[in-house]
Formats: C-alpha cells, structure tokens, sequence
C-alpha cells in the first residue's frame, strides 16, 4: 500500500489521505461478503417484518383457514396452515415482529445498563472498576437461561418481561467492551487536554470518551440482538416466554414439536427462520466489529 501512494500522483496521494475512516470501515466491511450476505439477509427480515399486513393473506390470529388445518405448503399457503386454520407464512412473519422487537428493545436496554457503568470504570478505576467487575463475574457464571427461566416464571413472562430479564443478562459484553475503549483512551492527549483546561469528569467522558468508543458502542448492540432472539425464543418454548395468541418462533416451535411427526412444516419453518435471522444479525454484527475496529489499517 505504501509503496502504490508512493507512485502514485500527488492529487491521488492527497485523496488518500483525506479519506476518513468511516470509508476505510466500509471497505473493509464490503470486503466481508458473509457479513454483507448477513446484512442483506437481516433487512429483508426487517423489511418484511414492516410490510406484513402488506405481504400477508390474513390477520395473524385469523382461523380463516379452519378447512385447511394441518394442511401443507402450497401455492395459497407458501408455509402451510397450522393446527387451527392460521396461515403458517403470516404467523411467522408477524413472529419476526416480535423476535426482532424484544431483540432491539433488549439491545437498547443493554446498552443502557453497560455504556454508563464501562465508562465509569474505565475512567476512574479503583474501586468503582472493582465494584463493576465483580458484579460482571457475578452475571457471568449465572446461566442466563436458567435465570431468565426463574424470573419468567415468577413473573408470569410476557413481552415487557422478557425484554427486561434479555437486557439484564445482556449489559456484560457492552460494559466491558466500553471499559475497554475508555481504558485505551482517558490517557491519550486530547483527554490530558481536556483535564488541564478544567473540564469535569462527567464533560470528559460525554464530550471525548464516549463519543469515541461510538464503534463498540454500535458492536455490543448489534451482538445483543441475537441473544436476546435466543432467550426469548428458549423462553417462549418452554412456556413463559411471549403468551399466546402472539405469535412468536419459539411458541410456534414448541407447538411443531408435537406434530412434527406428521406435520413437519409446524416444526420446521419456525426454527429455520429463527436460524436465519440469529446467523444472518450474528454475521452482520461481526463484520462490524471487525471493520470499526481501530487496529486494522485501510488498504
């Protein structure tokens, strides 16, 4: 790379270096065909998620199609129909609407809860930072299932429920990977600049710190997603998850299982579209982190 600016023309040399990083990212993100297959993947389950009232023949707890129960996939019904006359294909992708909510709302909730404490303890240190990475080892010999099972049952689960407990379990990788950042960067010179003008702590870490740790910022979230997918559709399945008529993969899954013997569409559309939208945002979120991360130069 060096030796082609080199010979390069002294205006492609300048264009060079004026390129920002965000376009170094892009490169390096648009290089990553998995994470731009999983990207294009994970918006058009967005997409359809929107667009179902548009995309679908019926309500999502319609029984319009009560003569046609059990009955498999065909050209009226791409995903069949299931045990009480619902049109499979419109069931699952009013389930994307849910997964994908509580996989959102949960990330949010995530970063919430892991931005402010990473960056106190990266900041500060001493016994703010113990105090964080004791409760953080705490969480993290927890199993989130059984925890998340625990407290669904308690509280009868529900969406706000499920949402709460994804998020809960979820704040761990964004608090460290903000501390972290914050770790790397309250020595640098801008940081030492800011402290000899006399600007607070609380200034230095909303104007200079956080702002530069935006990259694992939007990783941690990404990541949550599919966690949160996953906990939910563990919860829906073993019964205190998202109550029904709601539709939700997990719920429908739980329910496949029963028939799957001699309905296999009841079993198998669900999980699949679980499958793929957990791998396609996991995909998405890893050629993320590895285009924002600052470490790798652009080529």
């Amino acid at each position: 790379m060096t030796a082609e600016i080199g010979l390069a023309p002294p205006a492609e040399r300048k264009r060079r270096r004026e390129r920002s990083p965000l376009w170094f990212a892009w490169r390096r993100f648009s290089a990553n065909r998995a994470a731009v297959v999983g990207g294009a993947v994970l918006g058009l389950i967005v997409l359809m998620a929107l667009l179902a009232p548009l995309i679908t023949p019926a309500g999502p707890n319609e029984q319009a199609f009560l003569r046609n129960a059990y009955e498999g996939p065909s050209a009226a019904h791409w995903f069949g129909v299931d045990d009480l006359g619902r049109d499979f294909f419109t069931r699952i992708v009013y389930g994307a609407r849910v997964s994908l909510s509580i996989g959102f709302a949960a990330a949010f909730c995530a970063v919430l809860i892991g931005l402010p404490l990473g960056a106190l303890a990266g900041y500060y240190g001493g016994w703010i930072d113990w105090v964080v990475m004791r409760v953080i080892e705490i969480f993290s010999v927890v199993p989130p299932l059984l925890a998340a099972l625990l407290f669904g049952a308690l509280s009868g689960g529900g969406f706000w429920t499920i949402i709460l407990i994804a998020g809960l379990f979820g704040w761990v990788q964004v608090c460290l990977l903000i501390r972290a950042q914050v770790l790397a960067f309250k020595e640098k010179e801008f940081v030492r600049a800011a402290r000899a003008l006399g600007a607070s702590p609380g200034y230095i870490i909303r104007h200079h710190l956080v702002p530069n740790a935006i990259s694992p910022i939007i990783v941690g979230f990404v990541l949550a997603i599919p966690l949160a997918m996953m906990l939910e559709a563990s919860l829906s399945f073993l019964g205190v998850g998202v109550p029904p008529p709601t539709p939700s993969w997990g719920q429908m899954i739980n329910i496949g299982t029963n028939f799957m013997y001699f309905y296999w569409h009841l079993a198998v559309f669900p999980t699949a579209a679980l499958a793929v939208t957990v791998l396609a945002t996991t995909l998405f979120g890893d050629g993320l982190r590895d285009a924002l991360d600052p470490t790798l130069k652009g080529s």
